[in-house]
């Protein structure tokens, strides 16, 4: 694998415009901070369940959340993934067939998502990647354009139930 592509999704989504990159991590240690300036790590531990809930939000800030696409992240059953691996492609976007129905349904969430593969597909994955990496540096996150949709459409993206 293109070491370049570990996060992006075969789809063409970059996960650095993931809120679970870009926003959670970010909300969740000022959520901590603020928690310990109050002294919750004091008196919180005797609640039932904070040890668990501290750690859990620690980990949303230092672990880096999802692992990306290829490392097994997003819906466990993402048919576009699988049909990326069996054609051997790096992105859909250099699939002959594209935009297929699954991406299709997919730009039904992610509004962007056929713009972006246009946009990789004409300046190359170097420039591509800069400029999602300006995007993300400048607080966009896919939340903010992502359209809410009905499990039909979600399971004509990905397939199978999520």
């Amino acid at each position: 694998m293109n070491e370049k592509l570990e996060f992006v999704t075969y789809c063409g989504l970059f996960c650095g415009l993931c809120a679970g990159r870009g926003r959670i991590p970010k909300r969740a240690a000022a959520l901590q901070e603020a928690m310990a300036e109050e002294g919750w790590p004091d008196w919180g531990a005797n609640i039932p369940g904070f040890a668990e809930f501290w750690r859990f939000l620690e980990g949303l800030y230092t672990d880096g959340g999802c692992p990306g696409c290829r490392a097994g992240g997003g819906p466990p059953s993402c048919q576009i993934r699988d049909c990326a691996r069996r054609r051997g492609l790096e992105l859909c976007s250099q699939c002959p067939d594209f935009p297929c129905s699954r991406i299709e349904a997919l730009d039904t969430i992610y509004p962007t998502l056929i713009a972006d593969n246009r946009r990789l597909q004409a300046v190359g994955l170097e420039q591509w990647l800069s400029e999602q990496e300006e995007r993300a540096r400048r607080g966009v996150v896919y939340a903010d354009i992502r359209y809410q949709v009905d499990e039909a459409v979600r399971e004509r993206a990905f397939g199978g139930p999520q």
